[in-house]
């Protein structure tokens, strides 16, 4: 419940987009994604290795209070289950990652002159 609940402002945020930002929004939305690889992959040969996201569940054990029907209370044993992220390294090929790093440069370069193109579409459907 907690996630939903720090979605939703970000929603409202963008709710409030206008048409021509919700547009342009959406036709960099693909170089975005391209900036975030080329920046992860160039992070990646800074460091000589990759950096791995795991998520582990643990459960943990806690005394809990209950209410009888009657209106006392009452403890129990229960168990919290709580998820951890935890960043672990790992060994890439460095060439590989060059040609990767590459290619991804290419490809922003390429997609560079169509999110360009439609952005001025964009100004042109909804001008301010």
């Amino acid at each position: 419940m907690r996630p939903a609940l720090m979605i939703l402002p970000l929603l409202a945020l963008a709710a409030c987009a206008t048409p021509r930002e919700q547009c342009i929004g959406q036709a960099t939305r693909d170089l975005r994604v391209l900036n975030s690889l080329i920046t992860e992959t160039q992070g990646n040969l800074a460091r000589g290795y990759a950096i791995e996201q795991q998520q582990e569940v643990r459960t943990v054990r806690q005394t809990c209070r209950g209410e009888n029907s009657d209106g006392t209370t009452f403890r129990y044993r229960c168990d919290d289950t709580q998820t951890y992220t935890t960043n672990r390294p790992v060994a890439i090929d460095l060439n590989v990652e060059r040609a990767k790093l590459n290619s991804l440069i290419e490809r922003r370069n390429q997609q560079q002159a169509t999110a360009d193109q439609a952005v001025l579409q964009c100004i042109a459907t909804h001008p301010e």
